[in-house]
Parts: C-alpha cells; sequence; structure tokens
C-alpha cells in the first residue's frame, strides 16, 4: 500500500547488502495522512536484529569491499548515477512528501527538485577536494596529508525535511568512500526507499548503501553498536543529547543538527506591513516545521502594536487546506502528537502573553491535524513560548527599547541555530550577525543555501552539513612522513 503516484518496488522490506529483505520483525509502519488522519501506506518495520544485520553489511562493505580504496572519481561517478536516477523521481518524491508529512503539493516540486540539483553541486565539491595533499615539513622530504573516510555512518533523518536531509547525508558519506546505514522517521521513510533504489539502480557495491526503518528503540539500538563508526543525526535537541552521549561513551564521532528557537530583529527603518507579510508567510512554511523557523520576532516598543496588528491581519487572510489544494497557504502539521504539542504551548502561552489571533482549529476542518497560525505578542523572552521550539505555526513577538536590546534578547537562548535582521542597511545587517551567537544569519528573511555550511552554536548542534566544509565530517586525517614522493601521486 503506498500513496497515489508513488512507485517503490519492496515498501514491505528493507535494503540490507544490496537485497530487499524482509523484516525479522515481520512487523509494518503505517503512514498516516495528516489531512484525513487515514492510513496512507506501509513500510517494514525494522528491529534490533535488523538494524544489527545492515551495520554487519555496512561494515563488511567497508572493512572488506572496494568503496572505501575506490578512486574519488570512479565514486562520483557512480554518485552522478544516483542524482540522475533522482532527478526523474522527483514527481514521486514530491507526492510522498504531501502525503506522508502534509506539505503543501505548490511547495513539493521546487523543494525536492532543488534537493535534486543541491546533490549534483556536492559532487562538485568533492571533484574540487584534494583527498591527498602535500605539505612543507622538517621532519621528512614528503609530508603528505590524506583525508580518509571515517567508517560505517548511521544517518539518521527527520519528517519534516525526510528526502534532502537524508539524501545529503548518503551523499557527502558516499563521496568520502563511507558505507551508510539510512535510517529515516518512522513517519516519513519513503523517501529513503526512492534513495536505496538509486542506489541499486547506480550499481553500488553491496552493502554500501542500507536502508531500516524502525521505531525510537530499535534506533538507539543502532547508534549504540559498536560497528557504527560515525553518527550523522538531524531532530531533536532531545535526541541530539542521548546520541552524544552514546557517541562519547565510545568515542565514536558524530554530527548533531539540532533545535532552534530563531529571532527576527525587526529595525526601525522596514516597514511594517512588509515586515508583517514576511513574517506570516516565514511561520506558515512547512506549517511551522522548519528548524531554522523565525519564531520570536523582536521589535522596538514603540513599534510592537502596529505590528501586532498588521500580523494579525495578515495571518487572517491566510488559506487553510488540505496539502495537495493549489489554494492552500497553510497545510496540517505532520501528526497527532504534533498537533498536539503545539496546542500545549498555546495554551502555555495564553498563561503569559497576549493571544492576539488564531489559537484554535479550523472550524471547517474537521478531520486532520490542522491548526490556526497563531500570534502571541507583549512575549516576555524568558517564558516557554520563547524559548522552547514549538515546531508549528506559532509566532512570538517580543518588545525591545534599543538595538543593543534586541542582540541581548535574540542571545537569551538556548538555541543558536539561524536568525534574521529585517532592515534595508546592508551594513547594520552585518554589524547585528556578527553580535548573534549562531550559525546562520540572514537579512530580510528565512534565508538558507544548502550548498554552504549549515549547522548551530549551543543546543542547536555540532558540527555543520552543506558546502565544501559538509566533507570533513565524514573523513579522518592521517600525516604520511616518507622519503620521497610517492609514484601514485
Amino acid at each position: 500500500m503506498l500513496p497515489d503516484g508513488v512507485r517503490i518496488a519492496h515498501p514491505d522490506r528493507l535494503y540490507i547488502s544490496g537485497q530487499w529483505v524482509p523484516a525479522l520483525s515481520g512487523r509494518s509502519i503505517e503512514l498516516v495522512s495528516p489531512n484525513t488522519e487515514q492510513v496512507a501506506g506501509r513500510v517494514a518495520e525494522a528491529d534490533e536484529a535488523d538494524m544489527d544485520a545492515a551495520v554487519a553489511a555496512a561494515r563488511a562493505a567497508f572493512d572488506q569491499g572496494p568503496w572505501p580504496v575506490t578512486p574519488p572519481a570512479e565514486r562520483i561517478a557512480a554518485f552522478r548515477r544516483m542524482v540522475a536516477h533522482l532527478e526523474g523521481r522527483v514527481p514521486e518524491l514530491a507526492k510522498a512528501w504531501t502525503a506522508q508529512m502534509g506539505g503543501l503539493a505548490s511547495f513539493a516540486g521546487p523543494m525536492h527538485g532543488g534537493s535534486v540539483a543541491v546533490l549534483g553541486q556536492i559532487a562538485g565539491f568533492a571533484e574540487s577536494f584534494e583527498f591527498v595533499e602535500r605539505r612543507p615539513s622538517h621532519a621528512a622530504e614528503a609530508a603528505l596529508i590524506a583525508y580518509e573516510p571515517v567508517g560505517v555512518v548511521a544517518a539518521i533523518a527527520p519528517w519534516n525535511g525526510p528526502f534532502g536531509i537524508m539524501a545529503n547525508k548518503v551523499a557527502y558519506a558516499l563521496l568520502c568512500g563511507c558505507t551508510v546505514i539510512m535510517k529515516p522517521s518512522p513517519e516519513t521513510p519513503l523517501e529513503a526507499y526512492i534513495i536505496a533504489e538509486a542506489a541499486e539502480a547506480a550499481g553500488l557495491p553491496a552493502g554500501v548503501v542500507n536502508l531500516v526503518t524502525g521505531h525510537r528503540e530499535a534506533s538507539d539500538h543502532l547508534v549504540c553498536n559498536e560497528g557504527v563508526d560515525k553518527v550523522s543525526f538531524t531532530g531533536s535537541t532531545l535526541a541530539g543529547k542521548r546520541i552524544a552521549s552514546v557517541c562519547g561513551g565510545r568515542l565514536a564521532r558524530c554530527t548533531l543538527e539540532l533545535g532552534g528557537k530563531s529571532a527576527a530583529i525587526v529595525r526601525d527603518d522596514f516597514p511594517i506591513e512588509a515586515a508583517a507579510k514576511l513574517l506570516t508567510g516565514t511561520i506558515t512554511l512547512m506549517s511551522g516545521q522548519v528548524c531554522a523557523m523565525l519564531s520570536r520576532v523582536i521589535v522596538p516598543r514603540a513599534r510592537h502594536d502596529e505590528l501586532a496588528e498588521a500580523i494579525a491581519a495578515e495571518m487572517k487572510q491566510v488559506v487553510i487546506g488540505h496539502s495537495d489544494d493549489p489554494a492552500a497557504q497553510l497545510g496540517p502539521v505532520a501528526m497527532k502528537r504534533q498537533l498536539e504539542r503545539v496546542e500545549m504551548y498555546i495554551e502555555e502561552g495564553r498563561k503569559t502573553a497576549d493571544l492576539v489571533t488564531g489559537g484554535g482549529r479550523p472550524k471547517h476542518l474537521n478531520q486532520g491535524y490542522f491548526i490556526e497560525p497563531t500570534l502571541f505578542a507583549n512575549v516576555d523572552n524568558t517564558s516557554r513560548i520563547a524559548q522552547e521550539e514549538i515546531f508549528g505555526p506559532v509566532l512570538s513577538l517580543i518588545p525591545c527599547e534599543d538595538e543593543e536590546d534586541a542582540i541581548r534578547i535574540a542571545n537569551q537562548s538556548d538555541y543558536g541555530l539561524n536568525g534574521s535582521v529585517l532592515t534595508g542597511d546592508a551594513d547594520a545587517a552585518y554589524r547585528i550577525a556578527r553580535q548573534i551567537r549562531t550559525g546562520a544569519m540572514g537579512q530580510n528573511g528565512l534565508r538558507m543555501d544548502f550548498g554552504l555550511p549549515f549547522g548551530g552554536f549551543k543546543k542547536s548542534g555540532i558540527g555543520r552539513e552543506g558546502g565544501p566544509e559538509g566533507l570533513q565530517p565524514y573523513l579522518e586525517l592521517k600525516t604520511i612522513l616518507i622519503d620521497g614522493m610517492p609514484g601514485a601521486l
């Protein structure tokens, strides 16, 4: 059973050691449509034994197989064959995302086409990377720095951007010579199946790419497996802390891209109406389910009420509907527990701030996980709705006294993933950006380029993904001191 328009050959199986095999658990995972609350598909469910089998396959492919020692040019060529396969399946990827996560169909095509294009860009980064470079040294005639694959990688992706995030992890790992175990979110596994089919179609050696779909207990077992050299995880800060502690206990490598509570600072020179349109359009993007979301708005106190009124007017015009409705501007949140989480935070917000608009379920939709775009004003930056990641279309408006106070408020957070300055002054945007403790900052909106490094400060994560720098976490450095240059170089 699969959503309409999605063609996967073996959804009832796992991909381990180059074969589509039944799950040892004998169980399956139901995929529930956030539009209708009905089952939209099923895939195999991996248990702990399946995880161990996938690690064993990836371990054998790394320790005994040709992939880690395959010349980079050949690895890149094989990966480009995967990308070519994925280019032809963008419509399927888009439909899978809409069906599983409730993302708007109007956005799904461009989003997934762009994600596949980024994969080609990543291949280009590998083509220009020096996997062996010469350095000056007083200790030997030839000093070489070799960049070697880190080993077996467990790639764990979240449910909000399941294709782009997983595909990027797989891309960097494969191009560096690692072997991979994909562990997608149980809510959105279909994209990983398509990636596995791309690896199969490209003729990658057995065990280089593996796919296991499972719930939290089996995923934790995967992270704890001694055969995994590195975990690349995108998801919640709570789960990231657990992964960091496990990896630290056995000195495994990890890259963690975690939560955020990013601030948009509105300067006096930015028009109120333009700010209201921009901030409403941002918080409703993917129903607010973006780790880098601009969910805190910091505005001079003298402009606070005017901006609150303008945002409320914009939010009231937002069209809420099923994700496959071309007129919809805001679809459902991804699952029942996420809706319940958003509603819990709205109730918390009522206790400490002014609810300006929203806060309930749309009256015209009695089925599905829908919530109105919601604005709180006069928010205390120390309150829960300002400090904790809600992951829904809920915006907090926080008054400040001046620019210095705005910077203080923006930095008064456990997170440091993203941020923005709304201003017509690029010099001011740069000056403020350098004072905010985040991994990324943009001028005038949620601006992201996955061809550049992305990651967070503080509890927003460890390490970076994206750009040429995205290769580094999948590599180990080896220093070689010898008495002459080898002929191979």
